[in-house]
């Protein structure tokens, strides 16, 4: 089987590297018989070209650990997959996160869906349940981007049962103060806030402050490790691979 390589934006917070090791040997331990490994963009190692020399085989499957179609995953990881050592073959697989619009990935939103819930419901550890939720996001100016997170939004406020608002840290969508009071304004008073977020970060922790300042009864962790997303790592890299055949 071809190895993986799963390559994370990485960050400055030492957590996000620990949370993408973690994804990396949950992968490798549900494909056994496959060289799963992991690289970085910016700010810890190895970086991608280096990881791909280092498995020094002529096919790579290499999975973005990215939940929007934004920048880096349309940008900056192509550009350093072109500089994959010579002879090596890469099938680069899309984004983890769905892909919004009239062919949406139903099986990679489902997957998500499941793995928020999860997370959730961890949060909440067994009191009531939210009649409100907030989706907490990165943020960006990418609008394809931003209709994923609204996609994904509207399907966990579907599977709850409950309205549910994205919130971001940054770029052009609405804030999470502002999240929570559009929930507010219908009438939701117990709100709690889902982590739309492969690892903890400052993106994170902002976002999350926000919602509890903000009266979040419960805040959820992001999704690291869940089962949910392993699967869906292993279901982009065999859509891949498939695509390349």
């Amino acid at each position: 089987m071809k190895p993986l390589v799963l390559v994370a934006h990485g960050s400055r917070d030492p957590r996000a590297a620990r949370s993408t090791w973690a994804l990396t040997r949950a992968v490798g331990a549900a494909r056994t018989g496959s060289a799963v490994a992991a690289a970085f963009l910016d700010f810890a190692g190895p970086r991608l070209p280096a990881a791909l020399a280092e498995v020094a085989q002529p096919a790579v499957t290499v999975v973005p650990l990215l939940l929007t179609a934004a920048y880096h995953g349309r940008v900056d990881v192509p550009g350093e997959v072109a500089k994959a050592p010579a002879g090596t073959g890469v099938a680069l697989a899309e984004v983890l996160g769905p892909v919004a619009g009239p062919a949406a990935d139903a099986g990679a939103l489902d997957l998500v869906v499941r793995a928020l819930r999860r997370r959730l419901g961890e949060a909440l550890d067994g009191a009531p349940q939210p009649d409100g939720v907030v989706l907490l996001a990165a943020g960006t100016r990418v609008v394809p981007a931003l209709a994923t997170v609204d996609l994904v939004a509207a399907a966990l406020g579907a599977a709850l049962g409950v309205p549910c608002r994205p919130g971001y840290a940054s770029g052009s969508g609405p804030a999470v103060t502002e999240a929570v009071a559009s929930l507010r304004a219908e009438g939701a008073g117990r709100i709690a806030a889902a982590a739309y977020f492969l690892a903890p970060g400052l993106l994170y922790d902002r976002v999350a402050g926000q919602a509890r300042e903000a009266g979040a009864v419960a805040v959820a962790p992001p999704l690291d490790d869940a089962p949910e997303i392993v699967e869906l790592v292993l279901l982009r890299a065999d859509r891949a691979v498939a695509r390349a055949a």
